[in-house]
């Protein structure tokens, strides 16, 4: 089947970034857009559910290409020992805790520009973490990121 016949849905992640994609991956999508028609900005795979572990390395990696983080929302249900600000590289982050699901992380950077990212479940396979990648990063997605996790087999 030609590349140009493969379904949409059925589309990976190119093999230079397949290959790279591993617990504690986190790929964004980097586009300017006049709507926020789509769902996800991105997703990320961390190791654990440990919070104070795996989101200072999210944040390090996110402010090298948004600019300064400022805030973090999450569900405090889905993680284990959710603080309410973290010191990352000199800088305070507040963490927020909503009940939006633990399918959701959701990034501020200044005060208005909100980035969400699908959160991968620690447990998942490779092939089904990279399938639900790939959805969460095409830019017409507007799949649910609960509905992403259950038709890609991560949860």
């Amino acid at each position: 089947m030609a590349d140009s016949d493969t379904p949409h849905d059925l589309r990976l992640l190119p093999d230079a970034i397949s290959h790279a994609v591993k617990p504690g991956t986190a790929l964004l999508r980097l586009e300017t857009t006049h709507t926020r028609a789509r769902i996800l900005d991105g997703a990320w795979w961390p190791h654990s559910r440990a919070i104070g572990v795996e989101l200072p390395g999210l944040i390090t990696a996110l402010t090298e290409h948004l600019g300064p983080v400022t805030r973090v929302g999450l569900d405090a249900s889905a993680w284990e020992e959710l603080p309410s600000r973290l010191i990352v590289d000199d800088r305070v982050v507040h963490i927020d805790s909503f009940p939006v699901g633990d399918d959701t992380v959701l990034i501020t950077r200044g005060d208005r520009d909100h980035f969400s990212l699908l959160v991968i479940p620690p447990g998942a396979t490779p092939d089904a973490a990279r399938a639900a990648m790939a959805r969460a990063l095409r830019a017409d997605n507007v799949t649910q990121p609960e509905q992403i996790l259950i038709d890609t087999g991560t949860r």
